[in-house]
């Protein structure tokens, strides 16, 4: 019963973590957007960089805490750890670099530099939605439920968004560094990450509902 309880518990708790991911895109989106348009941008654009890593921190959270509760993985490669990893360090990174960039040090450089990071994190876990999809559908395919295979469409177009995302991040952020229109390249490339971790949140949040209530029916059957 307890096993139930604590699976479900960490089933609810990554649900949420996925939409609180999607609201940080979001903020980051509309920062981005109000920067772009030329409203107090050397503020907007550290604070936007703070928020996408804090939400990439939550992201990264959420993934492992789903990963930490199928058994039986073979290896780091198989749930793409190295993924998850990089989406921690860049996120942890871009928090820091918001923060300098916010009390004035380089702020230019080091808001294009986290860009570059934060589409480089994004491309290397471009695959992970979707590979904690197809563990989760592989564990309990009897379970399998209208809502859970669109959340696994959903996790294959999200991975392809992502990858796109992230290495257009990189070339925005490169061509930023080397000083061409840094400040309306960097809100570019922050509305399209952040447009990016609204879609990996949101599905992310459908793949682990779809399985929720499957988990619970046990808890039903128990004879005290």
């Amino acid at each position: 019963m307890s096993t139930t309880y604590s699976e479900s518990v960490a089933t609810e708790t990554a649900a949420y973590g996925g939409l609180a991911d999607a609201v940080g895109g979001i903020a980051t989106v509309v920062l981005a957007i109000i920067g772009l348009a030329g409203v107090h941008t050397d503020v907007l654009m550290p604070i936007a960089v703070i928020v996408f890593g804090a939400a990439l921190l939550i992201q990264g959270g959420t993934m492992l805490s789903e990963f930490a509760n199928v058994p039986g993985l073979a290896s780091a490669e198989q749930i793409g750890a190295s993924g998850i990893s990089s989406v921690f360090l860049v996120g942890v990174a871009g928090i820091v670099l918001g923060v300098l960039a916010l009390i004035g040090i380089a702020a230019s450089s080091l808001v294009s530099v986290s860009v570059i990071a934060f589409g480089a994190a994004l491309l290397l876990s471009s695959s992970s939605v979707r590979q904690l999809s197809t563990v989760r559908a592989a564990m309990a395919p009897a379970t399998a439920s209208a809502a859970t295979l669109v959340a696994g469409e959903m996790a294959s177009g999200s991975a392809g968004v992502q990858l796109l995302a992230g290495l257009t991040a990189i070339v925005l952020g490169i061509l930023a560094v080397v000083g061409i229109q840094a400040g309306t390249l960097v809100a570019s490339a922050l509305i399209v990450v952040g447009a990016a971790i609204v879609l990996s949140g949101s599905t992310l949040t459908g793949v682990v509902t779809g399985f929720m209530p499957s988990e619970r029916q046990p808890r039903a059957h128990i004879v005290p």
